[in-house]
């Protein structure tokens, strides 16, 4: 599934396209997604200027100028993608909700699994809308630092591991980046979460908001359904520490690989998880 800095990308790759301009058609071609879609969602889009296009964890909220604010979550094989009218492939069945804009631009949502999601909540209510209510801070926000994420982790008892991915604890963060920031800050992924506290919690922040910005510059990470809305990959798979590099050195090993093994794999909590035992800790 998407992580935050595939959403991120996405947005950045729209709001040249969509902030400003108006829709002139909508369509869906189909009555829902993972849940059904609002009454009358193509028509109540139509018409309407996009004033701002904002992202909240994995979701994407585009505000509309009659107050309500269009909300996409890409799911498990979402796409956006764009080109002007005429110059895109013809649609076919996973192509599900189509906009044109006053400039006879095209964005399409194309969903081969359909576990995205798309509706539409009055602005004033976002931030008690159920899918949002209970999600943790922003982690590219200054709010996000050492003091507050120590103070979320005491005294739990379940992994350091398991807790990021808690989206109640910081928002947006799922397998890939997670495993990436705890080796960057040499903590281990089996560390209870109630014991990074002080510099721990200060060097944890640090690592993932600096993960996080990486991966937003490289594109996000590619390694199923994930485009930019240009179509273009995303290249930080290519910048992977430990993730999914089972057996192999980690960055900046002087390690006997024959001695200890390279990255370990091990899975928590269903995902796998990859470390390096000697610097992480």
């Amino acid at each position: 599934m998407p992580e935050l800095p595939e959403v991120e990308t996405v947005r950045l790759g729209l709001i040249g396209v969509l902030v400003g301009k108006r829709i002139v058609r909508a369509v869906a071609r189909r009555p829902d997604l993972r849940v059904a879609l609002p009454p009358d969602f193509a028509q109540r889009l139509e018409g309407r200027r996009i004033e701002a296009l904002e992202r909240r964890a994995t979701y994407l909220l585009v505000k509309l100028d009659d107050g309500w604010i269009w909300v996409i979550h890409l799911g498990m094989s979402g796409r956006m993608t764009t080109g002007r009218v005429g110059t895109l492939p013809p649609l076919d069945r996973h192509d599900h909700v189509v906009i044109v804009t006053q400039e006879d631009i095209e964005v399409r949502f194309r969903d081969p699994r359909r576990f995205g999601l798309m509706t539409l909540v009055r602005g004033e209510d976002i931030d008690h809308h159920r899918l949002l209510a209970g999600l943790g801070p922003e982690p590219l926000t200054p709010d996000f630092n050492g003091a507050m994420l120590a103070a979320a982790l005491k005294g739990r008892r379940t992994s350091i591991k398991a807790a990021l991915l808690d989206q109640r604890i910081v928002a947006g963060l799922g397998n890939i980046y997670v495993c990436e920031s705890l080796f960057r800050a040499g903590i281990s992924p089996k560390r209870p979460a109630g014991r990074v506290q002080g510099e721990r919690a200060v060097a944890l922040v640090k690592a993932i908001k600096a993960v996080l910005k990486k991966a937003i510059a490289a594109g996000g990470s590619s390694l199923r359904d994930h485009r930019q809305p240009s179509g273009e990959l995303g290249y930080f798979q290519h910048s992977f520490t430990v993730y999914d590099r089972e057996g192999k050195p980690c960055q900046g090993c002087l390690c006997d690989l024959a001695e200890t093994g390279g990255i370990r794999r091990i899975v928590q909590g269903g995902r796998s998880t990859f470390y390096c035992p000697r610097r992480q800790r």
